[in-house]
């Protein structure tokens, strides 16, 4: 904490009853879906890949607060909700380091597998992933989570459902939260152009 370039904001956010910070940014997907379509990829699973490699990208979004200090993970992978038969949900652990090929395949079982016997107990290890869920019933606006607080940190990302505009672009509500304490919003920004890279190289290699 005594080189930490954000120590005083740090100290400012951490006692806060509810210290973090959140925006939903209509952000354009139209390549990725174009993608998903042709290839017959799960767009669901793309954006996830996007999303994580993007947050990766943002050295605040890989921070994790433990014990009062920070720490910085290499590697983050994401657990994200999977709608289950009886209405309800169950986590779902993926590691989207990985060739996108692989990846996929991986996620397809996984995904199956927390349908039909997953939950939400959470794993032993949960503070260095990306926590991801969707509304892919509603193309929202704005989006409040709950969130134990205190050391909770682990930045969140949501986006909801898509619409096609009359210019033929296809846009989602795509929201991110992250601790106050570790992120401002120019590294949220950061996330969006981060984003807005991954997709287009994604899409070029595909």
């Amino acid at each position: 904490m005594a080189q930490f370039a954000r120590r005083a904001h740090f100290q400012h956010f951490f006692g806060m009853a509810y210290p973090y910070v959140g925006v939903t940014v209509e952000t354009e997907v139209t390549p990725l879906l174009a993608l998903c379509r042709e290839r017959g990829y799960s767009f669901y699973l793309m954006m996830l890949h996007a999303v994580a490699l993007a947050a990766d990208e943002i050295p605040e979004l890989r921070q994790r607060i433990d014990n009062g200090g920070v720490v910085e993970y290499e590697a983050c992978p994401t657990s994200h909700t999977e709608l289950k038969a009886d209405g309800t949900y169950a986590y779902c652990t993926l590691h989207h380091h990985l060739p996108l090929q692989e990846y996929l395949a991986r996620a397809e079982a996984a995904r199956k597998a927390a349908r039909e016997s997953g939950s939400i107990e959470e794993e032993a290890e949960v503070q260095s992933m990306y926590f991801i869920s969707t509304l892919p019933w509603l193309h929202y606006t704005a989006l409040i989570q709950p969130v134990c607080c205190g050391e909770e940190s682990n930045p969140r990302f949501t986006w909801g459902k898509y619409q096609t505009n009359d210019q033929g672009r296809v846009t989602i509500p795509l929201s991110v939260l992250a601790h106050h304490a570790l992120a401002d919003g120019v590294h949220i920004a950061a996330f969006y152009e981060a984003f807005d890279r991954v997709m287009t190289r994604l899409c070029e290699e595909e």
